[in-house]
């Protein structure tokens, strides 16, 4: 599948107004985030992430990039 580019804030705002995630904390410049059963880690850096994070970070909420990409 294609490499998705996007910022780190852009991720933020999707997870938390279409996935149901808050904000737990924002301690430095990591961004912690959860909804009822799943808790993850973005990093802040006002930058896009990288792929292999990204997958990461998908991995940890359980979504597919397919389910970002709409909202991009």
């Amino acid at each position: 599948m294609p490499y998705l580019v996007i910022k780190d804030i852009e991720l933020i705002r999707i997870l938390v107004k279409n996935y149901g995630y808050r904000v737990l904390r924002h301690k430095g410049s990591h961004v912690f985030l959860s909804d009822l059963s799943h808790v993850t880690t973005i990093p802040y850096h006002n930058r896009e992430l990288g792929a292999g994070l990204l997958n990461k970070i998908l991995k940890d909420c359980e979504l597919e990039k397919d389910d970002i990409k709409k909202y991009v």
